[in-house]
């Protein structure tokens, strides 16, 4: 696998307080990257660093085989950044921002049209040129953000929170345009919300409190810790001791008269046991779902054991 993104031993300090720690990264070159985190564990400051904007205390980071802190024209030409806060200047239109944005990245100016153009079709801004960008929805605007960050090519894209904000049609939107850029390019892409990532990533990169707890595929983090709720819907709910009675069901917890969540021993697939019960006694299951590890949880234990 070719590497694009290689970060080496990175670590950053503010004053007395270390905001990264010790992290290493390789990221290929197409394909969703989550850099995943609660809110303060370091995401931006990693992003900063790696697009450049913050020399980092420590380590080294290389964009393409370029190191960002010793080349970072060279290394630069292949980052494309959305920032939390898009980068906009609302008093432009479209056409103009994305002409002024080519232009900073040094792009060829026989070139810059074309370019111009070629983004507006992918991000789906083509047809509010002259707009201005104020006058812009939230989604349309961030879809102006993205455009700024693919105009010159680049081999790695990097997107911090890409999809706050958003209401559930542009959420929706954003993240159709966020997997056809995957297509082409690699992007690591930053989130506090576990579901964004699940739903976007392939694999995940978890930090917590600036050190890295977590490093694997979406999947291999699905099933870390094991699951020990099962949501089930069932259209004749029984009474909560009949549920009791199913063998290794330790809790259960009625959350609508449709729905309960039914707590079990650790490691043991009780799923055939509420299928078997169902069928007995006519519950008449409808549905029956892993009740994933809320993400704080998920922080909790991924953190204490990265501690030990």
């Amino acid at each position: 696998m070719s590497i694009i993104l290689k970060i080496e031993h990175l670590s950053h300090r503010y004053s007395s307080s270390w905001a990264v720690r010790d992290l290493n990264i390789e990221i290929g070159q197409t394909g969703i990257v989550g850099l995943l985190g609660s809110n303060g564990a370091g995401k931006s400051t990693t992003m900063n660093i790696i697009c450049g904007v913050l020399n980092q205390t420590e380590g080294k980071v290389t964009v393409n085989g370029f190191d960002i802190r010793e080349q970072p024209e060279e290394a630069k030409k292949d980052i494309g950044f959305l920032p939390q806060t898009p980068p906009l200047y609302t008093d432009f239109t479209i056409d103009e921002y994305l002409h002024y944005t080519a232009n900073l990245r040094a792009m060829d100016k026989t070139k810059i049209k074309a370019a111009v153009e070629e983004v507006k079709e992918k991000t789906g801004i083509g047809h509010f040129s002259s707009r201005l960008i104020k006058n812009l929805s939230g989604g349309y605007r961030q879809r102006v953000g993205i455009a700024q960050a693919l105009i010159h090519k680049p081999k790695l894209v990097v997107l911090d929170e890409p999809t706050n904000g958003l209401d559930p049609n542009q959420l929706i939107e954003a993240r159709k345009m966020i997997r056809e850029i995957a297509q082409e390019h690699a992007v690591l892409l930053s989130s506090h919300i576990l579901s964004e990532i699940r739903l976007l990533c392939k694999d995940v990169i978890m930090i917590e409190a600036g050190r890295m707890v977590f490093s694997d595929s979406m999947d291999a983090f699905d099933n870390y810790l094991s699951p020990s709720s099962l949501l089930v819907t069932l259209e004749n709910m029984p009474a909560e001791s009949a549920l009791l009675a199913i063998k290794g069901v330790n809790r259960v917890e009625m959350l609508t008269g449709k729905q309960v969540r039914i707590y079990f021993e650790p490691g043991l697939v009780i799923n055939e046991r509420i299928v078997e019960a169902s069928l007995q006694n006519n519950w008449r299951l409808m549905e029956i779902s892993a009740d994933k590890t809320l993400l704080d949880d998920t922080f909790k234990q991924l953190s204490i054991q990265s501690a030990n």
